[in-house]
């Protein structure tokens, strides 16, 4: 039997440093029966992917000891897992398994009491250690008492510092933050500036306390940003309603929704009816009438009418969730940005420890005059100042915050790498039909050639796309059955008296209708069929008729440009496009009509999918060094040239589930605009990665030198830490704030 992958997240408690957390996932990816791990330090998850499905809890093991070795305190609260390509099945809940449930439920309260018992001793030392130094500084004392109450002071000000800082020196990590805010301060102690010393070390604790409450509350704007989660569904047994998690319903049990209530699983409405509140999903509030027989998605808000719904997916394949599922891994992809940065991490604290112990101890060697406690002052700020949390911190916050906000708007983006990748979109290719197009076709003509009446052509070309699910198809079956219900001896079409039904891709259907060889579809399958025809210059999509291999006219079918495609077009072109292309399978006459009115740059008709990206395949060496492509198709017919493109958007639809997989972005409106949209929120993050960047290495540069001239104290060198950790989460906090685009005035 073969040992199938797992993929798992392991949710983390107690993870609150940044640089450490990048320590875990470098550890963790150590690991024997790891295939990749990646950190989501804003969610306190680690995603993982294991080789083999049964060692998941062997490895949850290890991942904890290794996380609670590099930052004291952290735990595992629980494992989520699923086993890639395995088929979706109902689990049913044995009594073990609640048992375990109610198990891990009482070590988790446990775990959060011990925890919160923790924090108030702290802070009660904390307290008293403030109390005990403010009397120090400011009573007048004897020396010898100030100093003992400032040792006291530091104890209990600095036990928590001082007891992680020991525990990670034991096991051999001497580049801890811990650490190094210890030796800094002792040193500090070495050199009788005990109030500086007490006095650092309580501003350090302030500060931290302050990055703390920073990274959770930004946790909590994320985390509310995606309360899209329902609560509880009310599940119908007979006469009866439980409110029970939307996770026990199964396929095909009914549920209620009244209102106000959010829906909690995908279904069909079989009684009732009410208007849907869509903006979880879409970003806007696009109010959806639904009655019996009508579908909805889990996530829309009820708002007026009681609906009875048949579901029609379990929890986990809800659309909801899947949305979820796709937002919280797209932490695994990082940005160029967040790796440079990992690795840049990496070497800087090293590399500034190494500059204080020369500064330390090379000047009074060299230096003539030059005492030992000053310069070793003077390396003590280099020790503050060398941990990297302000950049490790506050830019993956940057990258989930953008993906959160894109969310919010309607816009999912699989992973940092693509939001990034969006500033250097320079080529934008889209599909036509059901993306610059509504996809909604009516038949606005009928043609029949000679010895053949409309209705006998309507009728054999409806039987030749009824099996058909193309939206041409479509057209021509509703044209067809409108026209049958106003005729007093209707009929209609029986699926018995069609056989040997062949769909040819890119070039129509062929099909026997009531004996009769029946072709429907482009002027290319019929001449290659060897049946003469004239091809007519209307402008629209026409679908030729061959009933036993003779023309028998045609149907003319159009479709409408979608509203805002060209204020999209206009403002992706002053967002920095350079060139706009057209691909389609439609005809070259109506293709080129639509590209001329829509103003691009290329159109490429008349193509098949394999075509499609080959065209993708030419444009991309066109492009600029360096820049990005995107391709924007419909998600379900255009899976290749998505996945070819250098970004791939799908226009999604709500509940598409064809485009959700397929595609690196996915619109849930179909709305062009909404590129745009995603364009502006990833230049609003990387703004904001490079302010985050260019501040924090600019202070902490700044201050490094103020340092080894002798015109910075530990201050300003805790400030260079923890302070500029706090303002650059506060800052990556900003992308999350929602803005319309109304004028397309991004600039580059």
């Amino acid at each position: 039997m073969a040992i199938k992958s797992q993929e798992a997240v392991i949710l983390l408690a107690g993870l609150g440093c940044a640089n450490c957390s990048v320590k875990i996932e470098q550890e963790v990816r150590k690991l024997d029966g790891i295939i990749t791990a990646n950190i989501d330090f804003a969610g306190s998850k680690l995603y993982l992917e294991v080789n083999d499905s049964e060692k998941i809890t062997d490895i949850a093991v290890q991942i904890e000891k290794i996380a609670s070795g590099i930052e004291a305190g952290v735990s595992i609260t629980g494992i989520r897992s699923k086993d890639m390509g395995a088929a979706s099945k109902e689990e049913k809940t044995t009594e073990q398994e609640k048992q375990k449930e109610q198990k891990e439920q009482k070590e988790q309260r446990e775990q959060r009491e011990q925890k919160k018992q923790k924090v108030n001793a702290e802070l009660f030392c904390f307290v008293i250690g403030a109390v005990i130094f403010a009397a120090a500084f400011l009573l007048k004392l004897k020396p010898a008492v100030e100093i003992v109450l400032f040792l006291i002071s530091y104890l209990l000000v600095g036990s928590q510092i001082i007891w992680a800082a020991l525990r990670n020196f034991v096991r051999g990590k001497f580049l801890d933050e811990n650490f190094l805010m210890l030796i800094a301060t002792v040193g500090a102690l070495a050199i009788q500036e005990y109030p500086e010393a007490v006095a650092v070390m309580l501003f350090y604790r302030v500060g931290e306390f302050f990055q703390d409450s920073a990274v959770n509350r930004s946790r909590r704007s994320i985390s509310e940003l995606m309360d899209i989660r329902p609560d509880y569904a009310n599940l119908m047994k007979g006469d009866s309603i439980s409110k029970v998690p939307p996770e026990e319903v199964r396929e095909g049990q009914m549920i209620l929704i009244k209102p106000g209530e959010k829906v909690p699983l995908d279904g069909t409405v079989l009684v009732g009816r009410s208007v849907l509140d869509t903006s979880a999903l879409t970003g806007e509030f696009i109010p959806r009438e639904v009655e019996a027989g009508s579908s909805i998605l889990a996530g829309f808000i009820n708002k007026t009418g009681v609906l009875t719904v048949k579901v029609t997916k379990v929890y986990e394949q809800s659309t909801v969730a899947r949305v979820l599922d796709l937002v919280e891994k797209a932490t695994s992809k990082k940005a160029k940005t967040e790796n440079f940065m990992t690795t840049f991490a990496r070497v800087y604290t090293p590399v500034i420890v190494l500059g204080a112990a020369l500064l330390a101890f090379l000047p009074p060697l060299f230096i003539e005059g030059a005492t030992f406690s000053e310069w070793l002052n003077r390396a003590l700020v280099f020790l503050v100042v060398s941990c990297p949390c302000a950049l490790v911190i506050s830019i993956p916050l940057s990258f989930f915050g953008g993906i959160g906000g894109a969310s919010r708007n309607g816009i999912l983006i699989k992973g940092s790498n693509y939001l990034e990748g969006l500033n250097q979109v320079r080529t934008v290719v889209f599909d036509k039909t059901g993306t610059l197009t509504e996809g909604v076709f009516e038949v606005t003509g009928i043609q029949v050639a000679q010895g053949f009446d409309e209705d006998t052509l309507l009728e054999y070309a409806a039987a030749a796309e009824y099996f058909s699910g193309h939206p041409i198809a479509a057209s021509i079956l509703k044209r067809y059955t409108e026209d049958d219900t106003k005729k007093l001896n209707t009929k209609g079409i029986d699926q018995k008296d069609i056989h040997q039904y062949q769909e040819i891709p890119g070039y129509g259907v062929k099909t026997v209708y009531q004996g009769k060889e029946v072709m429907a579809g482009s002027a290319r399958l019929l001449t290659e069929e060897g049946i003469s025809l004239t091809q007519i210059p209307e402008v629209g999509t026409i679908a030729y008729i061959a009933i036993d291999r003779q023309y028998a006219g045609y149907i003319l079918i159009t479709d409408r440009v979608k509203k805002d495609v060209q204020e999209a077009l206009r403002g992706l072109r002053q967002a920095g496009v350079k060139k706009l292309v057209m691909l389609t399978g439609d005809t070259k006459a109506i293709s080129e009509q639509v590209g001329q009115q829509l103003g691009f740059d290329q159109v490429y008709a008349e193509l098949l999918p394999d075509q499609k990206v080959a065209v993708l395949e030419e444009l991309e060496e066109q492009k600029e060094n360096g820049s990005k492509l995107v391709f924007v198709g419909d998600g379900v017919n255009d899976a290749p040239v998505l996945a070819r493109a250098d970004i791939g958007v799908a226009m999604g639809g709500l509940g598409s589930d064809a485009a959700i997989e397929a595609a690196d972005i996915v619109l849930m409106t179909d709305e062009p605009a909404k590129l745009l949209e995603a364009i502006r929120i990833a230049r609003k993050t990387k703004g904001i990665v490079w302010q985050n960047i260019g501040f924090a290495l600019g202070i902490k540069i700044g201050v490094l030198i103020l340092g080894a001239m002798g015109a910075a104290t530990m201050w300003e060198a805790v400030f260079a830490d923890v302070g500029v950790a706090v303002i650059a989460i506060l800052n990556a906090m900003r992308v999350l704030k929602k803005k319309k685009v109304k004028e397309y005035d991004i600039v580059i």
